[in-house]
Formats: structure tokens, sequence, C-alpha cells
């Protein structure tokens, strides 16, 4: 019975298979071919006397192609002149690269290395690649019309595109086992979006004849076929969802040939299977960067459009997942509406701050919440202009805006903590890297329990993203360009190494591990506690602490327990100047704003580098076995709103050093104290009045007292044994949240509130 169902499935995959295989994969049909692999219902509609003219085939195409493509070509004349007015500033960058992309290839271009450019110079891997996606090739689409349609350049399209048909039929083209697959998932799928929209772009245009339109639809056939053949099993990644996104978009547009139904049913089935494996549960893109996660929104956002235009079936969690990736977005946003540098973001190498208002307006368009429109623009970016019908882009113009309601969150899947204070310009935000995807972590980077923040409308403790093809790529994927801790001259990201095609593009063969063992947030402060296991191979155990006061300033509390001696850092992103020693760092910025990073444990030295225009400093203790750092963060408005260096005892907003009237035997505790309430660190015994309360191992603590009440919170990391005993007058106190704990001893439950009540006296 077992092997019977075994040779099932294997022969329903083989008929799965085979009944697209009708059109070839391994050339390009030629016209008269075409009509051979219609459906029966169109070729009886298009045939005259069992004949089907090139002349009624192309016009067939050309009404079906305004009828299920975005929108209907027969506008273009009006909708460029429209567009020329929204983007008047497109002009000149479509210009630059067309003529980049003219200047270095010929219509009649190679697609096999090695060869040269046009003036010479040797075309590298990292060329190929784009000159296989084709996406300068829209520029000059956009050229042709801003030439007053200069037919010069509508041919170039229609050449290099028979050129890369003639090297398929010639077998002289890169293959993925080189590493530069003209014909992989990725550059196959981008290629057939960017000449989906030259196709319609051309449409309706003299020099671009039947025959011509003819030969564009079979390349298209040829390369959906393809891609159905060699995308059956999933393989995680971006790669694969846009070759995808291309087939289902090919099978919506040209349904008219045998066998686009099963392109378009498994299309959506893997892109499904996708959706499932790579947007976590938490709302999240897989690869923990906001680079994939607006990639992966564009690339179901072409295929939801289309598919619900021609009301096609969509899943109900198909299309939840997609609008997942819009209200994650909004969720994780800056005050300022853009969104912080996750990993492998590449859009504009060195910028400390995502652009996402272009994918939220995608969002908007689709879906109407007034919350991802809060971040969306009144018009799309120039890039999907053309992906929108004319009254999904007059709805923009009149769209419902209100600020989200997420403060604090966390994305427990992905591994990233968000502490909020609100959404209003000056309002801090503070997030925290612990995550590391265990399926694909080529994007991450060395940042594992990494910070970054905001404050008074700036980055005060930034990011950067990179560029695959910068020499320096390593440097800004790796620690020292993050806000870390490390242990003598330890990096996060170890054995570095470059991908098979040689585009630049490095990942890290060996990350720690990382573990969130707190996360809580009251309206009083946040706490996040994690770990990872970076330095292990050194013998050091770390943990980092991350507490968030409200409205205030934030506290990181770096860990380190060793048995021999090390070399202890921090690392800090920015411009900083020492104030009075090591022990006060500070940074300011155009409009008087800066932070302060303020050490309560005497520190060693501190070391400034920097590269690409950034600089970064590396505070340091050296030879103790075991050693904490306890940073105050502390972002002020203006220059008197900053920690007073001049002062013997700080001051932090109302906040005093070492002042608390809870009193403790153990050396190394510090403390912060305003009014009644008090951060306490490294303390085992407290004693206040009659009250004594102990922990059976080293903690920190959040304890306030009002009148006969005491608030007490953990905010070390919460040890499965650990427990408090409180004492009153020398005797075990019993109530507690009104239970009875006859010993006294009381289990301490990770970092919740325990609320200590005692009788009047």
């Amino acid at each position: 019975m077992k092997v019977f169902c075994f040779n099932l499935i294997i022969c329903l995959g083989f008929v799965h298979i085979l009944g697209a295989q009708n059109i070839p994969s391994d050339k390009v049909l030629t016209i008269q071919e075409l009509s051979n692999y219609l459906t029966k219902p169109v070729k009886k509609q298009l045939s005259v006397n069992g004949e089907i003219s090139e002349q009624r085939l192309a016009e067939y195409f050309r009404e079906k192609f305004s009828e299920r493509y975005f929108y209907d070509w027969k506008t273009n004349e009006a909708r460029f002149k429209e567009y020329k007015n929204l983007y008047p500033e497109a002009e000149a960058g479509h210009t630059e690269r067309a003529l980049d992309h003219l200047a270095k290839f010929p219509s009649n271009a190679q697609w096999k290395l090695p060869f040269n450019y046009q003036n010479g110079q040797p075309v590298n891997t990292y060329a190929l690649r784009h000159l296989a996606r084709q996406h300068k090739m829209v520029d000059i689409g956009y050229y042709y019309f801003y030439q007053n349609k200069d037919i010069t350049f509508l041919d170039y399209f229609t050449q290099q595109l028979a050129s890369l048909n003639k090297a398929l039929s010639n077998n002289q083209f890169e293959i993925i086992a080189d590493g530069n697959g003209v014909y992989e998932a990725f550059r196959s799928g981008y290629r057939v979006i960017n000449w989906l929209k030259l196709h319609s772009l051309f449409l309706g245009q003299s020099g671009y004849s039947d025959q011509e339109q003819l030969v564009t639809i079979a390349t298209f056939l040829q390369h959906a076929q393809h891609l159905f053949e060699n995308n059956q099993e999933f393989v995680p990644g971006n790669h694969q969802t846009r070759g995808l996104t291309a087939l289902a978009m090919i099978a919506i547009i040209l349904k008219d040939f045998e066998g686009a139904d099963q392109w378009y049913n498994h299309a959506m089935s893997l892109l499904g299977v996708h959706l499932d494996k790579e947007i976590n549960n938490d709302g999240f893109q897989f690869e923990r960067t906001v680079h994939y996660h607006i990639s992966d929104i564009g690339t179901y956002y072409y295929v939801y459009q289309l598919a619900k235009k021609s009301n096609l079936p969509i899943q109900a969690v198909w299309e939840s997942k997609l609008k997942s990736l819009f209200t994650t977005l909004s969720k994780i946003a800056f005050p300022d509406k853009s969104a912080p540098v996750l990993s492998d973001d590449t859009d504009t190498p060195w910028s400390e701050t995502n652009d996402i208002s272009g994918a939220m307006t995608l969002g908007y368009l689709l879906f109407e919440n007034p919350e991802i429109g809060y971040f969306a623009n009144d018009k799309l970016s120039t890039k999907f202009y053309w992906t929108a019908s004319q009254s999904q882009l007059d709805k923009l113009k009149n769209k419902q805006t209100s600020a989200p309601k997420a403060l604090s969150l966390d994305f427990p899947d992905t591994g990233y903590y968000f502490m909020r204070e609100g959404w209003d310009k000056d309002d801090t935000v503070m997030v925290i890297s612990a995550g590391v995807d265990p399926i694909k972590p080529d994007h991450q980077h060395g940042d594992i329990l990494g910070i970054q923040a905001m404050a008074n409308g700036k980055v005060v403790l930034p990011n950067y993203q990179v560029r695959y093809s910068l020499l320096d790529l390593e440097l800004f994927k790796n620690s020292m360009t993050k806000n870390v801790a490390l242990v003598d001259n330890q990096l996060l990201g170890k054995q570095y190494t470059s991908n098979k095609g040689g585009s630049g593009f490095g990942k890290f063969k060996k990350l720690p591990k990382p573990k969130t063992l707190t996360w809580s947030t009251n309206k009083a402060l946040d706490v996040f506690v994690g770990s990872h296991d970076g330095f292990s191979n050194i013998g050091v155990d770390y943990t980092r602490q991350v507490i968030a006061l409200n409205k205030e300033f934030w506290i990181v509390k770096d860990n380190f327990e060793s048995q021999t001696n090390h070399t202890y850092k921090q690392v800090w992103q920015g411009h900083y100047s020492q104030e009075n020693g090591p022990n006060l760092l500070r940074s300011s910025f155009d409009d008087g704003s800066g932070l302060d990073i303020l050490q309560l444990h005497t520190v060693d030295s501190v070391q400034t580098d920097g590269a690409r225009g950034k600089q970064w400093s590396v505070v340091s203790k050296n030879s103790d076995k075991s050693f904490s750092f306890i940073s105050v963060i502390f972002p002020f408005k203006t220059y008197d709103k900053r920690i007073d260096e001049t002062l013997s005892v700080p001051e932090l907003k109302g906040w005093i050093l070492n002042q608390s009237n809870w009193k403790t035997n153990n050396k190394q505790s510090v403390s912060l104290t305003k009014a009644e309430t008090s951060l306490l660190f490294s303390v085992q015994t407290i004693t206040d009045k009659q009250v004594s309360i102990s922990f059976s191992k080293t903690s920190d603590v959040y304890i306030t007292r009002n009148n006969n009440t005491i608030t007490i919170q953990l905010l070390s990391q919460p040890y499965n044994d650990l427990n408090m005993q409180v004492m009153v007058d020398g005797k075990p106190f019993k109530i507690v949240n009104k239970t009875v704990y006859n010993s006294g001893k009381i289990p301490v439950n990770g970092n919740q509130e325990y609320i200590l009540e005692f009788a009047k006296n």
C-alpha cells in the first residue's frame, strides 16, 4: 500500500509538469507557431477560414492587454502627460540611467561573460546581473517619450530583447551554475516585470509593429515556461518569489494560452507557501530587513492587483498576510514616519533611516486603512505609477489618515523589540535586534542585541544602510558599525564569505544565537533582557538589559562573566566628544539637540574611529573577570537639558545617583532615585525603615513606595530558582497579592510587578 501511494504521487507530479510543457522553455516560439498554443475557445474566436492572421492575433492581444494589465494602455498619451506634471524631477534621472545603459551595451547585446562594454572596458558580474534585470530599459522607454518618440529608443528595446532570444537559441548565455544565470528566477522575473511595463508603454505606437509585439509575447511565454519548470519546489528567499510573481502576471495577462491556468495555480500556490513560511506570524518578513520586507510587498502587490482586476481567486490567508506586511511597517516606524535601518537595507547606502512612504502608499491603495494612510503619499512613486488604474490614483488624493495606536511592542518570531514613547515628532523610540533567522541568515548583520534610537526628530543611535558592490560591505555589516557590546577583539559576525557570482554580496557563516529572557512593558517603564553565545568561544557569558523610563531616558546594562581577564567593550555610533573624561560622551546635532552617554561604573578608555563620514566610539574596561557597564542613554532637546558635566553628582531629569533610602551592603550596587522610586542595580539585600527585602541571587530591581504599599519589579535576568524574601520588623511578610507564602519566600516569576501591601500601624 505504501509503495502504491508513492508511485501515485510521482505520476501525479509528472502529469502536473507535463501539462504545461506544450510551450517550450528552451526556445521562443515563432509568430506562426503562437496560434497553435491558444486555448480552443480563443482559436475558434480568432479563426477566419481556419486561419489566424498575424494582424488579427496582435490586435486581439492589444485589446486583452488593455483589459488585464494594471491600466489601459490606450490612455498612454494622457497618462504620460500627467506623469510629467506629477514628477517633473524624474526626467533627469530617467535620462541619466537611459544614457548610461545605452552607452554601455549595444542593442545586439551579449549575454555571456567575458565581454566588454562599448568603451572597451570589461563587463563584471555585477553589471551583467543588472543587464539581465533590464531595469534601465524602463528608463529608455521613458526616454523614448521624452525625446518626442524617437524610434531609435523603441527599436533598441525590441533589438535587445531579440538579442537575448538569439543567445538562448545559440546557448550563449550565463547559467545559474556559474553564479550569474540570466534565466535565474529573480533576474528573469525582474526582466519580465520591466518588459511588461515597456510593452504597455509602447502598445499603440506606430513603430511597435504587430510582428514585434508578438515576438514580445512569445518571449514572455518562453520565460513563463522556464520559470514554471525550474521553480517546482519551494526555495526560500526573494529570488524565487520574484520569478513566481512574473509567472503569475504572465498567466493572468496571457491566459489565452494552453497551460496558463496551471502557471497561475502553481505560482499562487507556491507564493502562498512563501507567505506562510517567510512572513512570520508577527508580520515581519523573515530576512529581518526593511529592504526585503518592502521588496516582498512589491512582489505580492503586482500579483494581487492583477488578480483582483481579473476577478481571479485569492485565498483569504494570502490577503491577510499581504496586509500584515503593511501594518508591520506602521508599527516599526520612527515618529518622523521613516523606519529604522535593519540589516541589509540597501536603497541609500550610509543612510540612517528607510523611506517607507512609497510602500505604504501601495498599502493604502489596496486596503484604505487610515493608519497605513498616515505614512502614505498622495501619489504613487514613479516606479508604481503605471501599476494603478486612474480611479486608484484619484483615491490617493483624498486619503484618510490617523496616527497608529501601537506603542511599545515586540515581534517575538523575528526578534525585534520596540520601546516607544509616542508618535509626536520629538518622541523617543528604541529598537532592539534580538533575532537571527535560522533558515537564511544571509542578510543578517553582526548586531545581535544591538540597538538604535531616535529622539527629538534625530537618529541619536544610528545604524547604516549598505551596498553590496562597495568594498567596505563587510565593515558595515559587522559589529564595529553597530551599537553592541564586544569582548577583546571579537566581532559578532564571523567567517565572512562573498557569494559565488562575485557581485560583492557577502554573508557571515557564523553568528551568535540570541535568546530573549524578558520583555515587559507598563506605564512606568519597558524592560528587555537578552543573551547570546557570541563570546562562548573565549569563555565569556553575556547578557544585555535595556530599560526605558517613560518620557525620560534609557539605561543599557551589559553584563560579562568569565573566569579569566578580558577587555570588555561597548560600541556607540555617532560623533562624540568626551566630557570630563571617558565616563560621559556627548553627541550634538544641527538643531542643538543631542545625546549623552553616562557610565555609572567607571570605565578605562574611549577610542574613536570611523569610515565613510560615519564615526563610532568604543568604551573599554580592562582585565576584570566579570564586569557590568551601566550606561544612561540620555537624549536632550536643548543644551540646558543635557547632563550637566560640572556637577559632582549627576542629575537626570530628577533622578539622583546613589541617593536612595534603600540601603545595601554590596559595594558594586548603584542606584538612581526620584522621589519614592528607585532603580537598584546589583543588590541582594535592601532595607528601608522596618522593611528588608532579600533576593536569592544578585539582582536589579525597580521599586517604589507609596504609604503602606511597595511595588517591586525585576529588571535583570529571571533565573528559574530566583525568589525574594520580605521581612517586616524582623518577621516574614505573608500577604502578596492575596497569596499566602508562609515561609516568606516569594518565587519571582519573570519581570511582573509585585505589590506588597502592609497593614497600617
